[in-house]
């Protein structure tokens, strides 16, 4: 692939192959297959839309665990 071609994808991903990309990058559990697969068909969007979703779940979650040890 050359320097500044567009990879089109030759189908988009489910919102569940979406969420599960997002979430084993925030683990940083990822396989070169995976990642090289996941590259073609998730789009931008998809990606910074899971992000914020997955991050603010994450904060919610740690923000709730952290209540209810202190309580």
């Amino acid at each position: 692939m050359e320097m500044g071609e567009e990879r089109q994808p030759s189908h988009k991903a489910s919102p569940w192959q979406v969420a599960k990309a997002v979430f084993w990058s925030f683990l940083g559990i990822r396989k070169r297959a995976a990642h090289e697969r996941d590259a073609v068909r998730l789009t931008m969007m998809q990606v910074v839309i899971a992000g914020i979703i997955g991050a603010a779940i994450l904060v919610l979650t740690l923000v709730t665990l952290v209540r209810f040890i202190t309580r």
